[in-house]
């Protein structure tokens, strides 16, 4: 028996002896965060929480490329000829995207879908915000992406050392070959053009060194010409969707007065689930004054996952976790109603409702996607998508003065 166990212990000596977590280069230097420009772009990104100059710079930026498009002059007599800005914010949910999915392309069946002056995405919502972005043309991709999806194509599991000995417990090298395919040079060059028309597109991810939010600027990246654009893309889409600890992080090459560093990118949803801008930007006081929609689906269900939990230490940590990531993205979807309440923006919301029950068999059921997807079409077909009050406050409202 002592000999079995002698055994077992030089075993797990070895194994763990030739185990070594993930080498990377050094990180930015904590004064210098805001001095990294990922290939030279100043205009690549912006961070949430920073000052908001730079965003309302590129945003006024936009809007002279907007009239430059339509052959107007860049004055407010202008700008009232203008069509009506839309925006649409995307969140997280991972498989839940289907119901966005199924949500963008219902919109196309209705047929007054709009062309939206802003898209942001995160997470999941990062994967369907360039489809959304580019319109109807790319309608086709996004139904496959959220009704042909399996597990194998998002993931490889990891041994259980992965959790001591690696920087997630599966491997998404799957999921970069899907995001090579649809997201190509062809892609890449629409973004382009329609960054050009005054039109933006946003994804969202963490930079887990500085733990600060990050906010891409995808069509100022597309419009830079650098030969390595498509691969920050790339990455940028991975990294948003990198579920921390389960999903592996994205290391983004950056240079400062000419030495190198590595940024650690993980899911945008770490900080806040879904953005549409930061609250320390009034869109009604930049100067330029038009007619403004925002839409916001949240990829979940806002009512409570109610189920009993038992008393293990992995079921209470799970549980606990499930709710606070419930309670973000509530208080999410609460943010951007506020915000637009105050900027005078019409409000619009939609999330799965209680009247979707499907069974799902595990992450990435193929089956449980597809009745989603069909969901979210049939939702925006019949017009009960949308909702102009976030749940829990319309009683709230009436019970005011």
């Amino acid at each position: 028996m002592m000999r079995c166990l002698s055994l077992l212990a030089m075993t797990a000596a070895l194994a763990v002896g030739g185990c070594s977590i993930p080498e990377r280069g050094p990180a930015v230097p904590r004064t210098d965060t805001t001095k990294a420009l990922p290939l030279g772009i100043p205009n690549a990104r912006f961070y949430a929480d920073a000052e908001p100059g730079p965003m309302i710079q590129e945003g006024l930026l936009s809007v002279r490329r907007e009239l430059a498009a339509h052959g107007l002059s860049v004055d407010q007599r202008s700008v009232a000829r203008l069509p009506p800005a839309h925006f649409l914010a995307v969140s997280g949910g991972g498989d839940n995207g289907a119901f966005g999915a199924g949500l963008v392309n219902g919109w196309t069946e209705l047929g007054n879908r709009p062309s939206f002056k802003i898209v942001t995405g995160v997470s999941t919502g990062a994967l369907i915000a360039p489809f959304a972005f580019l319109g109807p043309a790319y309608d086709g991709a996004l139904r496959d992406v959220y009704t042909t999806m399996t597990p194998d194509r998002v993931y490889k599991k990891r041994g259980i050392l992965a959790a001591l000995y690696d920087d997630a417990m599966a491997d998404t090298t799957p999921l970069s070959e899907v995001i090579a395919h649809y997201a190509d040079e062809k892609l890449m060059a629409a973004i382009a053009a329609e960054y050009q028309k005054g039109r933006l597109l946003m994804i969202g991810t963490t930079d887990l060194d500085s733990q600060r939010p990050v906010i891409w600027n995808i069509g100022a990246i597309a419009a830079s010409g650098k030969p390595e654009a498509l691969d920050l893309f790339r990455k940028i889409l991975r990294a948003s969707a990198a579920i921390p600890g389960a999903f592996q992080p994205v290391l983004i090459d950056v240079e400062i007065d000419g030495k190198k560093y590595q940024e650690l990118h993980v899911d945008g949803g770490a900080i806040a689930q879904l953005f549409l801008y930061p609250p320390s930007i009034d869109v009604s006081q930049t100067g330029y004054q038009r007619k403004r929609y925002a839409y916001i689906i949240r990829n979940a269900r806002l009512d409570p996952d109610y189920a009993m939990a038992e008393r293990r230490t992995i079921t209470i940590a799970g549980r606990a976790i499930v709710a606070m990531l419930a309670a973000s993205g509530y208080n999410d979807v609460l943010r951007t109603y506020f915000t637009t309440q105050r900027d005078k923006v019409d409000y619009n919301l939609a999330f799965i409702g209680t009247d979707f029950a499907s069974p799902k068999d595990g992450e990435f059921d193929q089956r449980y996607m597809q009745t989603l997807y069909a969901y979210g079409v049939q939702q925006m077909k019949s017009g009960r998508a949308w909702h102009k009050v976030p749940p829990g406050l319309g009683t709230m409202n009436r019970l005011g003065p």
